[in-house]
């Protein structure tokens, strides 16, 4: 197991596919054909239409502001309840509505072809048993503290580690809150 800690000095902001914004890509894995995962945290400021991440599987969680619904051809992707991820293929049409203001999510972006991809919210007092893979545990709103495999490690708000994991691993919250993503 490896772990890596995570910080706002280190993260790389990238412009959204279709030039409507930007993310601040937190962890992110490529290969020859590109983009393997993506792990960030984004700004809509503005309503408008979401990249096409064609083949690729998407979470997304809100994690400042209110209000955010996602428009699809099926309907809406309710995105308003903050901390409560929602899972949409890459390639779905959507245009986003703000209905009370700015807001900011975390997303994390796989190629379904080469990862499965997850988002799990860990409260404290509570904990979860990680499989083998990669592993984000990220800080979005208030400081929080994790112990991993027997070790504390607290963590800013927009910090986080990255856990290289071969094996399974126990992950408990002692204080605050913070999002796991899982690349398996």
């Amino acid at each position: 197991m490896t772990i890596t800690r995570l910080s706002p000095a280190q993260y790389v902001t990238t412009p959204w596919r279709n030039g409507g914004g930007v993310t601040v890509d937190i962890a992110a894995v490529t290969d020859k054909d590109g983009d393997v995962w993506r792990f960030g945290r984004t700004p809509i400021v503005a309503p408008g239409p979401f990249s096409d991440y064609r083949g690729f599987d998407r979470v997304q969680v809100l994690v400042a502001g209110s209000g955010l619904v996602l428009q699809t051809r099926d309907g809406e992707i309710d995105v308003r309840q903050p901390l409560r991820p929602v899972r949409f293929a890459g390639e779905t049409p959507i245009v986003s509505r703000l209905e009370a203001g700015p807001v900011e999510v975390v997303n994390l972006i796989g190629d379904r072809a080469k990862v499965r991809i997850d988002i799990r919210v860990l409260e404290a007092g509570r904990d979860i048993i990680l499989g083998a893979g990669t592993h984000i545990a990220y800080c979005p709103a208030e400081p929080a503290t994790i112990d991993v495999l027997g070790t504390g490690y607290e963590l800013a708000v927009d910090h986080g580690l990255r856990i290289e994991a071969d094996t399974l691993i126990p992950v408990a919250a002692s204080a605050g809150r913070v999002l796991l993503a899982s690349i398996i």
